[in-house]
């Protein structure tokens, strides 16, 4: 992995692997590889596992666009990209890319487009 990346994992009180949130399983895998075989240019940033959740990939395509699911491991994400032919990159080092940022801007003043025009049509959404 571009970057390097570690394991680490949450541990609790009794020494127990800790995980609040759930962890990621075989529809997670299949989302991030269909997401990739989907979109073009597509680059894999893992995050690394926290207290609340597992280790997680965010694939980002070549547009911005991203979507996150939980991996497991930094080790299955770099099998995972392997098997997807994606870069991997550990974001703690690389951050995020610029055109996520940007595609984040583009969907929030879109939202923000759609609510006005909601509200001036008297059809809110919310």
């Amino acid at each position: 992995m571009r970057g390097g990346a570690s394991g680490g994992g949450g541990v609790g009180a009794d020494g127990r692997r800790q995980v609040l949130d759930r962890e990621g399983g075989p529809a997670d895998l299949e989302h991030l590889r269909s997401f990739a075989r989907s979109r073009g240019g597509v680059e894999f940033f893992v995050e690394p596992e926290t207290t609340a959740t597992d280790t997680t990939v965010v694939a980002v395509a070549v547009d911005g666009e991203w979507t996150r699911r939980r991996v497991g491991t930094p080790r299955a994400a770099e099998r995972l990209a392997r098997k997807c032919g994606v870069p991997i990159y550990d974001v703690t080092v690389t951050g995020y890319p610029q055109t996520m940022r940007d595609w984040n801007a583009r969907a929030k003043r879109d939202r923000e487009t759609l609510r006005a025009w909601d509200r001036e049509m008297g059809t809110d959404r919310d």
